[in-house]
């Protein structure tokens, strides 16, 4: 086959999108017979019929749909790439790709990228969601420019990136309002006993979690778990169930999930951490969301950095 000629490319997909050459011929401001000439050198290069003639109009053949296909998304990158190429020229916002691994808080993800947009400087905040190993497939291809996660790059993935510890937190359980008030009491007994909902076993939380239910010799009484830490706390504020959350977003749970603090979970920390693609933080944004980490997050954990190390940043090279 011949290279495809991205002139004859864009005759057809505007043909099958408008439905007719003679509205494509509109469209393109051209004479119908030239948006059909065109489309019959494509044809050519292809070596099959892209449009079959149905009564007096056109539908897509097999061939045709599968062009189409391909044709959507190379004229949409390509629309992509003129806006962000026009962005640049007209310095307009700056963008920050972020992705956020499932587990994480999302009151502390709000937290930590909300300093991004009351800046000066601004910013347009793009966040999507996942597992770690995708985020980080996608970091390494520079589809994103941060990922936030409550653990770190795990050593045995071949990924160049690097952690920045921004800040650690106690945990508690939390319950909602309408539980009975002596959950308070007899914590962390009543965890045996009342609904649990948990974070999963991919989590390094869940890890955490359970070594401190075993060295307090409580079997909880497990009812769910979960990859969202969201999803979690939206379970618990439907009253299905107590749940973990860091004390550092303990006001905006409380509020947020009409839940109460019951009781704190003794030696179990969770850290939030910064992957980048380098070592050293160059996005004005990113530089941004890790000075100002620590003042945000307000920890009341007990850390073994102090706020200026917190600020410099912890950084571990994990190529």
């Amino acid at each position: 086959m011949r290279h495809l000629n991205y002139n004859h490319l864009l005759y057809f997909h505007t043909v099958a999108r408008e439905g007719s050459v003679a509205q494509a011929a509109k469209v393109l401001h051209l004479t119908p017979q030239t948006v059909s000439g065109q489309i019959k050198l494509l044809e050519d290069v292809v070596g099959e019929p892209l449009f079959l003639r149905v009564g007096r109009g056109l539908t897509l053949s097999d061939t045709g749909r599968v062009v189409q296909t391909y044709a959507d998304e190379i004229f949409s990158v390509g629309t992509a790439l003129v806006q962000r190429l026009r962005g640049h020229t007209e310095q307009s916002v700056r963008e920050l790709r972020v992705g956020i691994v499932d587990s994480f808080p999302k009151l502390v993800a709000c937290r930590l990228l909300g300093v991004t947009l009351d800046a000066n400087e601004p910013v347009k905040l793009s966040c999507s969601e996942g597992k770690l190993e995708s985020l980080l497939a996608d970091l390494s291809v520079h589809k994103l420019d941060l990922l936030l996660s409550d653990r770190p790059v795990p050593t045995e993935l071949n990924v160049r990136a690097y952690n920045h510890v921004l800040g650690s937190s106690k945990m508690s359980f939390f319950a909602p309002q309408s539980w009975d008030d002596s959950l308070t009491s007899s914590f962390p007994e009543c965890l045996a006993c009342v609904p649990v909902l948990m974070p999963d076993s991919s989590s390094a939380l869940r890890r955490s979690l359970d070594h401190w239910f075993d060295e307090m010799g409580i079997v909880p009484k497990l009812v769910a778990e979960f990859d969202d830490s969201a999803l979690m706390k939206t379970f618990g504020e439907s009253g299905l169930g107590v749940f973990p959350a860091p004390d550092v977003i303990e006001d905006d749970v409380e509020r947020c999930f009409n839940v109460r603090r019951i009781g704190s979970v003794d030696g179990v920390i969770e850290s939030f951490t910064a992957i980048s693609p380098q070592r050293r933080l160059r996005h004005p944004s990113i530089v941004n969301i890790a000075e100002n980490a620590h003042r945000v997050l307000q920890s009341s954990a007990q850390e073994s950095n102090s706020p200026e190390d917190i600020k410099t940043l912890s950084v571990k090279n994990v190529s």
